[in-house]
């Protein structure tokens, strides 16, 4: 199996419309790939735009109608195909991706190999598969996480992921208008967002709690600028970020929540968010 990239290999920005793949093929592939690893003994869950689809589809297609009108969905639909794991399955998930096709960037493998792979496929443009955590603005811990769902992360992880970047874009905010439209607030990770394992997790760490609330807020507040939502749909995505908040709010905090709150935002709250370099 080759081990390095070749200059056949295209990044996703660089395949034309008519070579890329549909959405169903995006997710029979994110669905295989789950299944499989399974079958080797590989925890694998589905991340990103794979895995709301999946989420919102349960729910009916009204929701999947509505994701489109907000304009998330491009032409090309998916850019790759997001995938998360346990850290001591990372040798056997480099074979297995191997022997589907995929080809591992080793100079990333090198230097960021325990906490991300990325993968350069020919049907398949690209797939990412995360370790045990997410670390970008802020730390998403997985542990003992990935079990509770299937075949994607848990949906309070889908809700944290948006909700931990510091500059949210409105793919964010529009990923984050429909996951809650077509999801109730709850205790539980059963199709429900769970909002006592949010609110307890940002408990412990102000800086994340700070921009999640924010985050949340900006959602609420920018519900009025979309003509595909209707004033039920608004409504109804107002009260769960209501309370969710709530359930946020009520939470105790930790000591550490606290003497971090005191000094605020008047020193950075987050982590910078690193590009990477796929190919040359």
């Amino acid at each position: 199996m080759e081990n390095k990239l070749t200059h056949k290999l295209r990044l996703p920005s660089e395949i034309p419309l008519e070579k890329w793949p549909s959405i169903s093929a995006f997710i029979e592939e994110a669905k295989a790939c789950v299944k499989e690893a399974e079958e080797q003994d590989i925890t694998l869950r589905v991340m990103g735009g794979p895995s709301i689809y999946i989420h919102i589809c349960t729910h009916g297609k009204e929701y999947l109608q509505l994701w489109e009108k907000l304009g998330r969905l491009g032409k090309k639909k998916f850019g790759d195909i997001d995938f998360v794991s346990y850290g001591k399955s990372r040798g056997k998930v480099v074979k297995f991706f191997e022997n589907r096709g995929y080809i591992i960037d080793r100079r990333m493998l090198y230097r960021f190999g325990k906490k991300r792979h990325i993968y350069i496929g020919k049907k398949f443009p690209m797939v990412d598969v995360f370790f045990d955590t997410i670390d970008m603005c802020h730390l998403i811990n997985f542990k003992k996480r990935l079990e509770v769902d299937y075949p994607t992360i848990p949906l309070a992880e889908l809700i944290l992921h948006k909700v931990q970047v510091v500059k949210m874009n409105e793919k964010d905010i529009t990923d984050l208008i429909v996951l809650i439209r077509a999801h109730d607030v709850g205790e539980t990770d059963e199709e429900t967002i769970n909002a006592k394992y949010i609110a307890k997790l940002l408990s412990n760490d102000w800086g994340f709690y700070y921009t999640a609330t924010t985050n949340l807020k900006k959602v609420k507040d920018s519900l009025g600028n979309y003509t595909a939502l209707t004033k039920d749909n608004k409504e109804m995505v107002k009260k769960r970020i209501d309370k969710l908040i709530d359930y946020i709010e009520k939470e105790p905090k930790s000591v550490r929540w606290k003497l971090r709150a005191k000094i605020g935002t008047r020193t950075k709250w987050y982590n910078e968010v690193e590009e990477w370099d796929v190919l040359p």
